[in-house]
């Protein structure tokens, strides 16, 4: 069984993936303390499966973790039906109003201009670091204008995210447990703050409009900023490694462009930014003939699921014009991520600016990898021409 900790499996997970796979579709893992799905089809059972539920524990102890559970006991992710319905209906109504279109410009405009400044960073210094000067700010000026916060605060909700996204990882230690309950404290006081202001066109204004409550919506506002954020980061990360490293890519996405929306798709499957998703049994239930127990736990382990070559051929190859596409890299069922069409737009834009204005993007040296395990991404990304 893979070891989350040891740097060759975070450097490459797949092979690890590939012969449990073989071995069969669903493992008990007892380092995580939970079984995993490894084929697409067991993890597509696991998202689906109406026994299987997001059932929010909290954080303990309580009064310890005060913000932290605040944020997810009101999350649209960590709640089922009713509460659920409820509240996927108002969210995506609001984004239903034309938001993503309203963006599409802006993100475009805002693509181009970081392209820009990267283009001007390698100039001057010869080599410059892709995260943080596009994969970063894109993503997180985009949520500043949807939660219609300043985008000058970006940094500092990076810093925040950053910090709570960590309790979602396994054997934490406790100082970083507390930043996470810090960042969270922090958070919370910033969009009640955001929520008093007067009423705009933004999606928290939206909300506000719709009912929703401080709770959900302080909730609201740090699922979007976690899962629009980090997922977006590392996908971008991720895929302009993979694409530079395959240079038969890079090269086909410079010359046709109509390549690019199968392999925004293919980027998001080929290097997964997001490697396991948990659900917890609320009833006795059987998946692809292993059996979870009422009150038990098991994850869609969503990065082995991308490379079951039962569902795609040759996984291990990176193929941007790869169609069909059925990766799990924005869920399914119920919890489907809501804000997946942003997502795409954010990612299109970056890979077309970066192949119009930089097209001989090479780079400047092996990146190291973020120590973490579920949320798989790159600490730097360096890049030169």
């Amino acid at each position: 069984m893979f070891d989350t900790a040891d740097p060759v499996f975070l450097a490459d997970p797949y092979p690890a993936y590939a012969a449990l796979r073989a071995e069969g579709e669903v493992h008990r893992h007892e380092g995580l303390g939970i079984a995993v799905a490894v084929s697409h089809a067991a993890s597509a059972a696991v998202l689906r499966h109406r026994g299987l539920g997001r059932i929010w524990s909290d954080a303990t102890p309580l009064e310890r973790f005060t913000s932290f559970n605040l944020l997810h006991r009101n999350s649209l992710l960590e709640n089922e039906p009713p509460a659920h319905t409820r509240l996927r209906r108002l969210i995506a109504g609001a984004f239903g109003r034309g938001h993503v279109q309203r963006l599409r410009p802006m993100v475009a405009e805002l693509a181009e201009g970081m392209v820009d400044e990267l283009a001007g960073k390698i100039a001057a210094d010869g080599e410059a670091d892709l995260l943080e000067h596009l994969a970063q700010p894109l993503p997180i000026s985009v949520i500043a204008e949807l939660l219609g916060a300043p985008v000058a605060d970006g940094r500092q909700l990076v810093v925040l995210s950053n910090a709570i996204v960590k309790m979602y990882e396994y054997g934490l230690p406790e100082a970083e447990r507390d930043d996470a309950e810090r960042a969270a404290g922090e958070f919370v006081a910033y969009v009640r703050d955001l929520a008093a202001g007067p009423l705009g066109d933004d999606l928290i204004s939206d909300l506000r409009r719709d009912g929703l409550s401080a709770d959900e919506l302080v909730a609201t506002a740090v699922l979007l900023l976690m899962a629009g954020h980090e997922a977006t980061v590392n996908v971008l990360g991720n895929g302009v490694y993979a694409l530079l490293k395959h240079r038969d890519q890079w090269e086909r996405l410079l010359g046709d462009a109509e390549l690019l929306d199968t392999g925004v798709e293919e980027l998001i499957r080929f290097d997964a930014p997001l490697q396991l998703f948990e659900r917890t049994a609320t009833t006795d239930v059987e998946i692809a003939g292993y059996s979870i127990a009422k009150g038990e736990r098991i994850g869609a382990l969503l990065g082995a699921a991308a490379r079951d070559p039962k569902v795609f051929d040759d996984p291990d190859t990176l193929d941007i014009g790869r169609t069909p596409n059925a990766h799990l890299g924005f869920g399914m069922g119920i919890h489907y991520c809501v804000g997946a069409p942003l997502a795409r737009v954010e990612i299109a834009a970056a890979l077309t600016a970066l192949t119009t204005r930089l097209p001989g993007l090479r780079l400047a040296a092996e990146p190291r990898r973020r120590a973490e395990f579920v949320i798989r991404g790159f600490q730097e990304l360096r890049v030169a021409l």
